[in-house]
């Protein structure tokens, strides 16, 4: 979907440009944006290495099983139905440590394991679980602490305080992240209530037919 909407507006584009004469306005716009795109990709490799690097020096330093145990209430909170010990808690931890710091591109794959380990619990593969819900909720609206990616944006186009953005980031990803977790909890809800109720185990209509045909065996005897 996403590959033919890009598609759709590059051939808009072209045209656009075709018929309007502007093809060389065009042709340069192309190689300005593939140049800035360059410009700014070393840029955030640079940053996302530094980080990634402060991250495993944390990781070996323990700093990140701290932080595990700190979110590990936090994540029984929110994945009731996940049993404790399982896989897919330490890939929830890590995905949720990571973004913390601002590093999407390294919560990420811990995301995309924590998935699929949670896969293996669902009784239903074509339909997400509420866990599934709740990390894809989560690792959206994710409370970032150092928005890493967005500093190192700021600095390549010259912003004279890149780090200026820390307190708002903060404040607007700590709103997303209240609101996921009630709009979560709500449909939780909702999703129980629609359940329909279990049928009666097969033993006990048994044992009720039974109790009903006994008054006549006591008759006759």
């Amino acid at each position: 979907m996403i590959n033919g909407i890009w598609l759709g507006m590059i051939v808009i584009g072209f045209l656009f440009a075709a018929v309007n004469g502007r093809m060389d306005e065009f042709t340069a716009a192309v190689f300005d944006g593939a140049k800035n795109g360059v410009t700014v990709s070393f840029g955030l490799i640079s940053v996302l290495v530094f980080w990634l690097g402060i991250m495993r020096i944390a990781e070996d330093a323990g700093l990140l099983k701290k932080i595990a145990r700190v979110l590990g209430p936090v994540v029984a909170f929110l994945f009731p139905d996940v049993p404790k010990g399982h896989p897919a808690i330490g890939y929830i931890l890590s995905n949720m440590s990571a973004n913390l710091l601002g590093l999407g591109n390294a919560a990420t794959p811990m995301g995309i394991k924590a998935m699929q380990e949670l896969q293996t619990l669902n009784p239903d593969k074509d339909t997400a679980t509420p866990a599934m819900c709740t990390l894809l909720a989560l690792n959206t609206a994710s409370i970032t602490l150092i928005p890493a990616t967005l500093i190192a944006i700021r600095l390549n186009y010259g912003s004279t305080d890149p780090a200026g953005i820390v307190g708002t980031t903060l404040a607007a990803t700590a709103v997303a992240t209240l609101a996921a977790i009630m709009a979560d909890r709500m449909f939780r809800r909702l999703t129980l209530m629609r359940k329909p109720p279990k049928p009666p185990a097969q033993g006990t209509n048994k044992s009720i037919s039974g109790s009903r045909t006994l008054p006549h065996s006591s008759l006759k005897g």
